[in-house]
């Protein structure tokens, strides 16, 4: 999805995205990977302007493994940035209180 979207696919993204986390596999991969991958799925959709399914993916990859997001400085700008959205979804904006982001 990343290398769709740095290149310029963001429907391609999108898509690929949607398939691969709807297949088995994707369970198969451990928390801290899983994580790891909604939050560049979030950083796609921040570029893109969705800022609705950027926060959805962040707050996914928080109830995947939850240090992905509390200790990773770039996953804490992200949520400084997605959070303000006014599509951001409501439980963006606990996060980012609880990782003093606001």
């Amino acid at each position: 999805m990343v290398a769709d979207a740095t290149l310029g696919d963001v429907t391609t993204a999108t898509a690929r995205h949607e398939r691969l986390v709807a297949g088995g596999e994707w369970r198969w991969l451990p928390p801290e990977h899983r994580a790891a991958y909604l939050l560049d799925v979030a950083r796609t959709y921040a570029l893109a302007g969705d800022m609705r399914r950027a926060g959805r993916a962040v707050l996914d990859a928080e109830r995947t493994a939850r240090s992905e997001v509390h200790e990773r400085p770039t996953a804490r700008k992200l949520v400084a940035v997605v959070w303000r959205s006014a599509d951001a979804p409501v439980g963006l904006a606990q996060l980012a209180a609880t990782l003093h982001v606001t």
